[in-house]
């Protein structure tokens, strides 16, 4: 894979279809880039990265906080979304306004006009991090698309379908780049390779991904 974003770079049209109901919009979040890079430091100072530990006891290798009106979190008691912060026992910071403002106009440029998160995941992938083949199944209406937003380091994100053994497409995710999936796509598996180590002029040594639910 090492000259998949190379290769891509010169030849991807602004929109791509990944599936049926699954889009990515090419640098669709860089008008929107210093405002969130802002919010972005206010969240974390209330309410840190971390490493979660799933029900089986496994440490995360992606480090993640949240906002918005609940935050989705994981422990050995298992996968779920809580209006509060375990960490300070406060409620999760709200979803900023440029937040809203971008996940809005990414899922209506998909196809989902009435899309309005209430929950933003945040998680920090640093050289050597991975996110595992998985659904988004933890949410209460599974009929409001996902909103995925790529910042920092280029990542492959593995895009597949309603089972775990269906075959794996993958696209080089950039800075700026919004992957939006939904309707037949919803409970599609997918999944982040493990990050390769690199320096982003304006994150550095890592990516940030944010990813608007539609959560309570």
């Amino acid at each position: 894979m090492g000259d998949l974003f190379d290769r891509l770079e010169s030849v991807d049209p602004p929109r791509q279809v990944m599936a049926e109901g699954a889009v990515l919009l090419r640098g669709a979040a860089l008008p929107f880039e210093v405002a969130i890079l802002a919010a972005l430091d206010t969240i974390t100072a209330r309410a840190p990265f971390r490493h979660m530990t799933t029900p089986g006891g496994y440490v995360m290798s992606v480090a993640m906080t949240n906002c918005g009106a609940a935050g989705w979190v994981s422990d050995r008691s298992g996968y779920r979304y809580d209006r509060i912060d375990p960490d300070s026992g406060l409620p999760w910071p709200a979803l900023p306004h440029c937040f809203l403002e971008l996940a809005v106009a990414a899922a209506t440029e998909a196809g989902y006009p009435d899309f309005v998160p209430d929950a933003c995941l945040i998680n920090r992938y640093e050289p050597g991090a991975r996110l595992s083949l998985h659904q988004d199944r933890n949410e209460r209406d599974l009929s409001w698309p996902i909103v995925s937003v790529s910042l920092g380091l280029p990542a492959t994100f593995q895009f597949g379908g309603l089972k775990r053994t269906d075959t794996l497409r993958k696209y080089a995710l950039r800075h700026g780049d919004v992957a939006v999936w939904g309707g037949p796509s919803r409970l599609c598996f997918h999944g982040v390779s493990e990050l390769r180590d690199g320096e982003h002029q304006v994150l550095g040594r890592m990516r940030i991904n944010l990813t608007f639910r539609g959560a309570l």
